[in-house]
């Protein structure tokens, strides 16, 4: 088998292990705000400041969420890159 279509499975498997992962924790953790937002809304005794400080962690939470997965997927675009010319420049030297 080819070396290039091997290792391109695997990094395939492994951005669909991540991808699989990361929309259960992006599920989960929507749940975990709308739980959050219903507390909230039906609690009359949680102090204004304390509300604003939830959704300010919330907000947070979600951009840094999405920070990370730009960033998984920037590292595995870069991955296949790399892997792609690495193969290149090997099978350019056998020749």
């Amino acid at each position: 088998m080819d070396p290039a279509k091997i290792i391109q499975q695997m990094i395939d498997f492994q951005k669909a292990a991540f991808d699989n992962s990361y929309n259960a924790m992006v599920m989960f953790q929507s749940q975990t705000e709308k739980i959050a937002e219903s507390i909230m809304a039906k609690n009359t005794m949680l102090p204004e400041e304390n509300q604003k400080m939830i959704n300010e962690w919330l907000t947070a939470l979600k951009k840094g969420r999405e920070d990370f997965k730009k960033s998984i997927d920037e590292n595995f675009t870069k991955m296949e890159d790399f892997c792609k010319s690495n193969l290149k420049e090997t099978k350019t030297a056998k020749k």
